[in-house]
């Protein structure tokens, strides 16, 4: 491995696309999807490429077998060592995030209730939160995912609406209410 090297990539095939996982050599710090808004937005510009193999990274290691339980449709019940670039609002945000249970979902307004009372405000703006999950650096594993508008609506993922619906049925969430609009940021 060079010396100067900032971070390192490795890239894992799914039914969704090719995953782009990014590191720093102990914490997995962007997890993207091919074609993904934002792709690689906080990914070091000097990135060396990885392979599966006995030199492979122990944190990309973890993050395979992670990725391979959950494609099998399984919860992954060990956590990664994950360290996301971003303001201290969006980190408070994907830490919410992090806590919204393997197969279920929350809206943007309940993100922002459940926000405003940790910060101890009357209220937090449910598009401030949108643009905080909107701009996760590390899909899947922090479940953006699993977040819908307030009426029921899959909008609002990086890694687009269709995306969205095959993460949520692979979870075995509950579809039922939960629609594809005909016009949005995620489609």
């Amino acid at each position: 491995m060079e010396q100067n090297t900032k971070g390192f990539i490795y890239y894992y095939p799914s039914d969704i696309g090719r995953i782009t996982l990014a590191s720093d050599g102990k914490n997995i710090t962007g997890l993207w999807i091919q074609g993904q808004k934002y792709y690689g937005s906080t990914m070091e510009k000097s990135s060396t490429e990885e392979n599966i193999g006995e030199e492979m990274r122990p944190v990309f290691k973890q993050a395979k077998l992670w990725l391979d339980t959950y494609f099998s449709g399984k919860e992954p019940e060990f956590p990664l060592p994950l360290a996301p670039k971003g303001s201290p609002f969006r980190h408070k945000v994907w830490k919410i995030l992090c806590d919204i249970p393997y197969g279920q979902v929350v809206t943007y307004g309940d993100i922002a209730k459940a926000l405003a009372k940790e910060l101890g405000k009357k209220n937090m703006s449910a598009q401030a939160v949108g643009g905080a999950v909107g701009h996760n650096p590390i899909s899947i594993m922090i479940p953006c995912h699993r977040v819908v508008g307030a009426d029921g609506s899959l909008t609002g993922y990086a890694g687009g609406v269709h995306t969205k619906v095959k993460l949520l049925e692979l979870e075995r969430a509950d579809m039922e209410g939960l629609y594809i609009p005909k016009k949005g940021t995620a489609l």
